[in-house]
């Protein structure tokens, strides 16, 4: 029998992962717990609840004796998890393709005017909202539930990732012309053309990944 109420520990879960994506917690860190329940104004018990549903989601790892710790997402996982997320997104937008309507294309018209002046003006945390916004409604446009839990899934761990790509060189202009494409070939109802632009910007942003990891390691020492 469950002592916590689901709202509660959900609310809770909710809150931490907000705290995580947002940078506050960063990869590495340690979860402070009778910190975070003073932060948050609520007891162990929902805290530790709340973790428990992050461990199991894989923001968080447990440490026997230690405690919980935000997790580190290794270039191991990111070699294995992009090229699964670039099968399921692009076949997300092919269904998006096929079951896109008038209404719903000009709903993304909004989403990319938007996408575009943000990368304009360089506002980089506003222009990865709003792409996660279109990642999103596509997602939904191909009304698929079982490639939208699994895509949920992977886009937690990849969402520890994801924002450092964009400062890259050149990145946030290669993202904008990618998502452009994918758009395009979506108004065309092109489902063939825009799981294939879908694919080539995940895939893009898994070697923007591997290319900063190459510039943050150096061979020499300081």
């Amino acid at each position: 029998m469950r002592l916590v109420p689901s709202s509660l520990h959900d609310d809770v879960a909710d809150r931490l992962r907000g705290l995580i994506f947002d940078g506050s917690l960063v990869p590495g860190s340690f979860i402070d717990e009778p910190a975070l329940c003073e932060q948050m104004g609520i007891s162990r018990t929902p805290l530790r609840e709340a973790l428990k549903v992050l461990t199991a989601e894989g923001l968080l790892r447990h440490e026997p004796r230690r405690g919980c710790f935000v997790n580190q997402i290794t270039e191991r996982d990111l070699d294995e998890i992009f090229p699964v997320i670039a099968l399921l997104e692009g076949r997300c937008a092919f269904e998006a393709a096929r079951n896109a309507t008038d209404a719903d294309l000009a709903a993304l018209d909004v989403l990319h005017e938007r996408l575009n002046r943000h990368a304009q003006a360089r506002r980089i945390t506003e222009y990865y909202e709003t792409n996660h916004a279109i990642h999103e409604a596509i997602i939904t446009l191909a009304d698929n539930r079982w490639l939208a839990q699994v895509i949920g899934d992977l886009r937690k761990i990849l969402r520890l990732a994801r924002l450092q790509q964009l400062h890259a060189p050149g990145r946030l202009t290669q993202s904008l012309a990618e998502h452009m494409a994918v758009y395009a070939a979506l108004k065309a109802r092109d489902a063939e053309g825009a799981e294939a632009a879908m694919r080539t910007h995940l895939t893009r942003q898994r070697e923007a990944l591997r290319e900063l990891a190459r510039q943050r390691t150096s061979r020499i020492s300081a």
